[in-house]
């Protein structure tokens, strides 16, 4: 098992109703593995979770990304600007 520490932000923190978590999840497990966990434990995150932009210790992570043993995983609605 690897034990990892999520972050949220903005509408993703208030979707989830918490600030951070801590969680103990299986050795190679993937971001979209994650997500797919997020959702059973937060269903209200479903929507957001398509577009989310996710970084594994402070670096963009995409859906095939293995989570590391005490990775830090931070989850980011999308932003736009103009």
């Amino acid at each position: 098992m690897n034990h990892i520490k999520l972050l949220f932000f903005a509408t993703i923190r208030d979707r989830a109703g918490v600030k951070s978590i801590e969680m103990d999840i299986p050795a190679e497990m993937t971001i979209h593995e994650l997500k797919e966990k997020l959702v059973g434990e937060y269903p209200a995150l479903k929507e957001s979770l398509h577009s989310v932009l996710m970084t594994i210790n402070r670096e963009y992570a995409f859906d095939e990304a293995v989570v590391p043993n005490n990775a830090e995983i931070a989850l980011f609605p999308p932003v736009s600007g103009g």
